[in-house]
């Protein structure tokens, strides 16, 4: 196999065979990360064996799935139809992402958890680790001159009080024990390769095991949804109701709680809020400022919507003889 075309962003590249083939190579720099990346790409291919649509990670002479080569290691794989979407959910999109999530994530219940643990603030942080955070990101945007500021220092007020106000309410109102099992642990938008409303690609894992709902939460709740459509709570009931069809094991309780998972999840979250990348061009500001305008928006509507989410939780699992 010849490289016929090459084009190489960072520690990826884009490579076109003789053959006609497209390949993603990824370059792993950092010896500390090999060995979850090794797992992620472990589960991708454990998934890919049950007919999920994950691409091919191609194997070295070895059979082993990354190879080390002049101090780097390297992975190398298949690239899949379709594209990230930039778009707001479908509802048809919708009920093809649960099904898809629904499978895998029953698929993933068969597989040894990993040994990293994903994060999880939303549940467990003290809520003076956000205020920290808020003063950091006002601290940083006024002293680079960020040209959103002024809105910058409104939302971070509101994300102060929403702190406050409701962090320990929502904790309050979880499930006990969530299951927890081996996840993609990155699903989302970035992670999902979509054409014509169905997904054709799942990219991304990073192989760590976590609670099942917070996961299924970031997919269901996904801030350009929420925030740019107006079917939006449909389209997360949609995708809640084909997930559970796929993946009927995971406890009606821990489906019930997403939407509280994802607004816990969003509170302590910053991405999108300017933190160290101050030499960013125009365009690159604007799309960050889109992500914490998004998320912004999603945290209002979420509160805003709690008790109709609820209620239409609750219709569903009687629906589906849940208690």
């Amino acid at each position: 196999m010849q490289i016929t075309k090459l084009s190489r962003k960072g520690a990826n590249r884009h490579v076109v065979t003789d053959e006609g083939k497209r390949l993603f190579v990824k370059e792993y720099h950092s010896t500390t990360g090999r060995d979850p990346a090794r797992v992620a790409l472990d589960t991708s291919q454990h998934c890919r064996a049950a007919g999920l649509p994950v691409p091919l990670v191609r194997p070295d002479k070895d059979n082993c799935l990354m190879t080390v080569a002049r101090g780097s290691a390297w992975s190398v794989t298949d690239e899949a139809p379709g594209r990230v979407s930039t778009s707001a959910m479908t509802r048809p999109l919708a009920e093809h992402t649960g099904t898809v999530l629904g499978r895998m994530h029953r698929v993933l219940t068969a597989y040894p958890p990993p040994e990293h643990v994903q994060p999880s603030p939303w549940r467990t942080e003290p809520t003076e680790n956000a205020h920290a955070q808020c003063a950091t990101v006002l601290s940083n945007a006024v002293r680079h001159q960020w040209t959103h500021d002024g809105q910058l220092h409104a939302d971070l007020d509101q994300r102060r009080d929403d702190l406050d106000r409701h962090v320990l309410r929502l904790r309050r109102q979880l499930p006990d024990a969530l299951v927890e099992q081996a996840l993609h642990a990155d699903a989302g938008r970035t992670s999902q390769l979509v054409l014509a409303d169905q997904v054709t690609g799942i990219i991304g894992f990073r192989g760590a095991r976590g609670a099942t709902a917070w996961e299924l939460a970031r997919v269901a709740f996904d801030p350009r949804t929420v925030s740019t459509s107006p079917d939006w709570i449909a389209c997360a009931l949609t995708l809640l109701d084909a997930y559970h069809l796929a993946n009927p094991a995971l406890p009606l309780p821990d489906l019930q709680a997403c939407a509280r998972i994802a607004l816990l999840d969003l509170l302590f979250d910053f991405e999108g809020a300017p933190t160290a990348a101050y030499n960013q061009c125009e365009l690159e500001q604007a799309i960050q400022q889109r992500e914490w305008s998004e998320r912004q928006t999603t945290i209002r509507r979420l509160l805003e919507h709690l008790d109709d989410l609820d209620d239409a939780l609750d219709e569903f699992g009687a629906e589906t003889g849940g208690p």
